[in-house]
């Protein structure tokens, strides 16, 4: 079975420019030659502490930033060459969830705004009437009231406004998810609410999911299989339980002794 995602020595360098004329002095190697691959239908985990690169990594699979060099390859696509126009068929099947569920909600826009903007865009033969069933829909399969539309993002608890950013998401059906730190905000509390909605989710629609997280004990509760990152670089991967229960590298070693304990 071929993987639904898979990224061959991708690397990502942001250039470090000084002195009057800003020429290039040196380069963060935020990403450096990792290579990786997702089935479909299950969810990898992606660990390591701040500035590991894990985030980066992410928002280049999507295209919201530039690699530097490597293939990320979509149902056998390599999807980095391809221009915003050709691109827009694959936002549909690849959406993000964000860390933060307030930052990545425009204050201005109602509920029904936020979640239906993506059905505008991608959907354009959906009348008005129609975006608010699928909005009013959206907003029921994720725990919140059709009624929730109307209101602001400063309405709702951290936890509700993950929803609704789960809502957005969801829009386009898409199916592949990068859950980039989306319980790391939120109460420990919420933190399961969301982790069990994101499985149940996962089940329903059949998705695959790329779950980014610096906390090794939520990671292990959602993926197949996890990678561990370290200054940019992949220093340990397999399944969940191999990475866990018996870790190679000294750096995941330590990610595990940081997990509280009862």
């Amino acid at each position: 079975m071929s993987a639904l995602v898979q990224v061959n020595s991708l690397k990502i360098h942001f250039p470090i420019y000084a002195g009057f004329f800003r020429r290039k002095v040196d380069e963060v190697r935020a990403v450096e030659d990792v290579s990786f691959q997702i089935q479909e239908g299950t969810t990898l985990g992606l660990v390591g502490e701040s500035g590991s690169g894990k985030s980066t990594l992410g928002r280049a699979l999507l295209k919201l930033i530039p690699a530097t060099s490597g293939e990320v390859l979509y149902r056998d696509k390599n999807i980095l060459p391809l221009r915003e126009s050709q691109f827009r068929p694959y936002r549909k099947e690849m959406q993000m969830i964000f860390q933060d569920p307030f930052g990545s909600l425009n204050p201005r826009m109602r509920i029904d705004e936020i979640v239906g903007e993506p059905l505008r865009i991608h959907f354009r033969h959906l009348n008005k009437s129609d975006r608010r069933d699928t909005v009013a829909a959206l907003l029921s399969r994720v725990g919140l009231p059709a009624e929730s539309m109307w209101r602001y993002p400063h309405e709702f608890s951290g936890g509700q406004r993950q929803r609704i950013g789960i809502a957005r998401a969801l829009a386009v059906q898409p199916k592949f998810l990068i859950c980039d730190e989306p319980v790391s905000a939120l109460d420990v509390s919420v933190q399961a609410q969301i982790i069990n909605l994101l499985k149940e989710l996962q089940e329903q629609f059949k998705l695959t999911y790329l779950f980014i997280a610096h906390d090794l004990a939520v990671v292990e509760h959602m993926s197949d299989d996890i990678i561990v990152m370290h200054r940019g670089k992949i220093v340990e991967q397999g399944s969940a339980e191999q990475v866990c229960s018996d870790p190679q590298h000294e750096y995941t070693r330590k990610l595990l002794a940081a997990v509280p304990t009862l």
